[in-house]
């Protein structure tokens, strides 16, 4: 028992050390404080200590809120952002002891290599942590739908929620979700293939029409049915990833085309099924649309559209149907270092360019017409 209180003892005099070097830009002298030098722990003022600890890691934070009652309860409540991904072992046992005194997190960042989180975890950050917006769970395999429930009741505040890669979640649970937490703006579903369904994305497009940005990558149980009424569920939509979602068609791309006028990022990586009619709808929604879009945007009309679509493995695309889409959409690139149209693995669209290349090789036709 000695001997662990001889190393707390160490840990909180090395924490304090490394506080006061980064209030003190370190420079090794103490912090003056009103004509006064701070060389105590317990001298140092509650606002002053929260500035500190915003400058150091999470991991020294949580050391800092074991000094005494005051620390603890000002860290604690003056904490908002806090990421335990440095934590490759127990990280569930750290959560379990860290959420019910951390109440007034906005973002929690769990993010693991090797899965330890489990459904009692969540439930704990459900219960305690009313106030978070941003959470991370990627990659948290041993996670099952009660962790949702949970979500659901103790978290309608969540904005943006990442659980890629978390394959036991089901569609009723993401379902159940969505029908409490319905303030979200992004979500990350990449790999979460029995969850990312067409019911699911159905329940998504009517209780969360706030949606920015969505991550369906590689969920292949996803279909037209879901991503046209996700289409008009979230006309808000700025970025879509469809990556691997081999069963889509035209019809999620028509459907996205008329719903969702605010699209800037589109991902449709691997489909296969698509054709020319949906780059033709694409383009044809932004001349259909000019004119409103450029009365609300009162002469920013060139910064609307698509500004990044990956069509690579596409191999049903023809170069007339892309150029037309990319003569449409002028912040699509295929120039060298610009890339936002990415098309390997489609040699038989080689033929398509954007302006820039095109500009290029005019300058280039006059500057050798010049010479001669």
């Amino acid at each position: 028992m000695i001997g662990e209180e001889k190393v707390r003892s160490e840990d909180l005099n090395l924490c304090f050390e490394k506080l006061m070097m980064v209030a003190a830009g370190n420079s090794g002298e103490g912090v003056k404080r009103k004509g006064a030098v701070i060389t105590e722990w317990k001298d140092i003022p509650m606002e002053l200590l929260l500035r500190i600890v915003s400058l150091v890691d999470d991991r020294t934070a949580i050391v800092a809120s074991g000094v005494c009652s005051g620390w603890r309860d000002a860290i604690c409540l003056g904490l908002t952002h806090l990421c335990l991904s440095w934590c490759c072992k127990n990280m569930n046992n750290l959560v379990l002891s860290l959420a019910p005194k951390f109440t007034k997190l906005l973002t929690l960042v769990l993010r693991q290599e090797n899965p330890q989180l489990e459904d009692t975890a969540v439930e704990t950050i459900a219960k305690f942590c009313h106030d978070l917006q941003d959470l991370d769970l990627s990659k948290s395999f041993k996670l099952g739908d009660r962790s949702l429930y949970a979500l659901a009741h103790g978290c309608p505040n969540l904005t943006k929620l990442n659980i890629s890669g978390c394959t036991s979640f089901s569609d009723e649970g993401l379902e159940y979700l969505t029908k409490f937490c319905r303030k979200l703006k992004i979500l990350n579903l990449c790999g979460c293939v029995k969850a990312a369904t067409d019911c699911a994305l159905q329940a998504i497009g009517q209780n969360c029409n706030m949606l920015h940005s969505l991550n369906l990558g590689w969920c292949d149980n996803v279909g037209d049915l879901g991503v046209t009424s996700l289409a008009y569920g979230c006309p808000d939509l700025r970025c879509l990833d469809l990556c691997g979602c081999v069963r889509i068609t035209d019809d999620s791309v028509i459907a996205l085309a008329n719903g969702c006028l605010h699209l800037r990022s589109l991902g449709l990586y691997y489909c296969r099924n698509i054709t020319d009619t949906a780059m033709y709808s694409l383009a044809h929604s932004r001349v259909k649309n000019k004119a409103s879009i450029w009365q609300s945007m009162k002469g920013r009309y060139d910064e609307e559209g698509l500004r990044s679509l990956n069509i690579s493995q596409c191999t049903a695309l023809t170069p007339s149907a892309v150029q037309a889409l990319c003569d449409t959409f002028p912040a699509l690139h295929t120039c060298s270092g610009r890339h936002s149209l990415v098309m390997s693995g489609c040699l038989n669209l080689t033929s398509v360019h954007c302006a820039c290349a095109v500009q290029s090789h005019r300058t280039l036709n006059s500057i050798l017409h010049t010479a001669h």
